[in-house]
């Protein structure tokens, strides 16, 4: 079962968050034909490669820095944080069943309602980038006549992928997903720390990262409250 995290970023602001999840496409699951399959394979592949590159990454080779190569491993980064950023909403397109782990100074209630905000927020926002992306990426079409791999299409393509998961994994937490409460009071710490100096906000979100077994939320915290 999927555990999400509602991570107090404030006194009155909240994000969800969870851990890596399996991929969110996978390589058993009989692609599409024509254009859709090949979209949602090469999907996949910058999926994996991204996975790669964050958790590990790989340095250009001395002869492997030309103009595209190094576009490309940009793009990979960006790539990886977008994997970051949308996992969860991603992991919870196929769960029933989900466990809440929200502050212990907080009600159950309270965390669904802000749960249901932030999924709503996170359909809504994702579904008007659809639109927009969308368009870009079929104007980016043209530059196909172009020699080379056509960079700007598959950027384009991704994000619709992207932004599509994320509208179906929020939308089957708003309206399928059974919530299970599980009050966490290490959770309750991260309320303040935004008004810390930087050594000792760390070192407290450190803490509460090896309590919780949250390898990557300090990062997560950083890069969204901070």
């Amino acid at each position: 079962m999927v555990e999400v995290f509602v991570i107090p970023l404030g006194p009155d602001r909240y994000e969800l968050y969870c851990e890596h999840t399996p991929d969110a496409v996978s390589d058993e699951e009989p692609a599409p034909t024509g254009f859709i399959g090949r979209l949602r394979q090469r999907f996949a592949t910058m999926l994996r490669e991204a996975e790669a590159r964050r958790h590990e990454p790989a340095p250009l080779e001395a002869g492997d820095k030309s103009w595209a190569a190094r576009v490309q491993q940009r793009l990979m980064a960006w790539v990886a944080e977008r994997i970051a950023e949308q996992r969860l909403l991603w992991s919870l397109r196929r769960e029933s069943q989900v466990t809440a782990a929200f502050p212990a100074d907080m009600t159950f209630t309270q965390a669904r309602t802000l749960i249901d905000r932030v999924l709503q927020r996170d359909h809504d926002r994702h579904r008007r980038w659809l639109a927009i992306d969308a368009i870009l990426g079929i104007a980016s079409g043209a530059l196909m006549l172009l020699p080379g791999p056509n960079i700007v299409f598959y950027y384009f393509a991704f994000r619709v992928v992207g932004h599509w998961l994320s509208m179906q994994g929020a939308r089957q937490g708003l309206t399928r997903i059974t919530w299970v409460g599980s009050p966490c009071p290490p959770l309750s710490e991260l309320r303040d720390l935004g008004s810390l100096q930087t050594p000792a906000r760390d070192e407290r979100i450190r803490d509460v990262s090896d309590r919780l077994r949250l390898k990557h939320l300090p990062t997560f915290f950083e890069r969204v409250a901070i």
